[in-house]
């Protein structure tokens, strides 16, 4: 299939590894040092572009966490062009260190992963310079991300701006409970700056 020059764009923008150095050293009380990893990984390339992520402490290069699936496929509705579809990897013991490690990515299909039906964001793309964008993803309005997790029902706020070289996460956790944020972009997104493309 043919994609759409906006696709492979947020996708080449996606793709690659970043870290929020200069955040975590102005901000070390509210901002951890992390590396994020995005990886393309070839599923359901019939009809759109999918990532592997994996987020890490610096500290603790060896022991990632967060694995998860972003596919990027265009929107059915008039005003959005795009959307991203969230997946569950059903065993993520089996990817850990895929960000560093991408041959691990290779065995991956799509019976590994369970779909989240709520856990999707529609993109909205901005012009900054002949060639150059920002894409902003968002939830639409009530549809809440929810998943089990080990019998425990998990809620996260999604969200996200990606240009060329930056990208910014809103992720939160949920207390499904009160709604209110307990991890993540608590005071502001986390800001990542990419390190290196792939």
């Amino acid at each position: 299939m043919t994609f759409p020059a906006q696709l492979l764009t947020v996708a080449n923008y996606l793709s690659g590894e970043f870290d929020n150095r200069e955040q975590a050293v102005a901000e070390p009380a509210w901002y951890v040092h992390l590396r994020l990893w995005h990886r393309l990984v070839p599923l359901f390339s019939e009809d759109s572009v999918t990532i592997f992520a994996e987020q890490a402490n610096i500290v603790n290069l060896e022991r990632p966490y967060r694995q998860r699936i972003m596919r990027i496929l265009q929107g059915s509705e008039p005003d959005v062009a795009l959307k991203i579809q969230y997946y569950m990897i059903k065993d993520p013991s089996t990817l850990i260190g895929a960000g560093q490690n991408p041959a691990l990515l290779n065995t991956l299909t799509p019976n590994h992963l369970e779909l989240l039906p709520g856990c999707v964001l529609n993109l909205t793309q901005q012009l900054l310079a002949p060639n150059s964008y920002k894409f902003n993803a968002t939830p639409p309005p009530d549809t809440p991300c929810c998943f089990s997790v080990g019998g425990n029902i998990v809620q996260v706020s999604l969200g996200f701006e990606v240009t060329d070289d930056k990208f910014l996460s809103y992720d939160k956790g949920i207390d499904p409970t009160t709604g209110k944020a307990t991890w993540g972009a608590l005071l502001g997104p986390y800001c990542y700056t990419k390190r290196e493309q792939y």
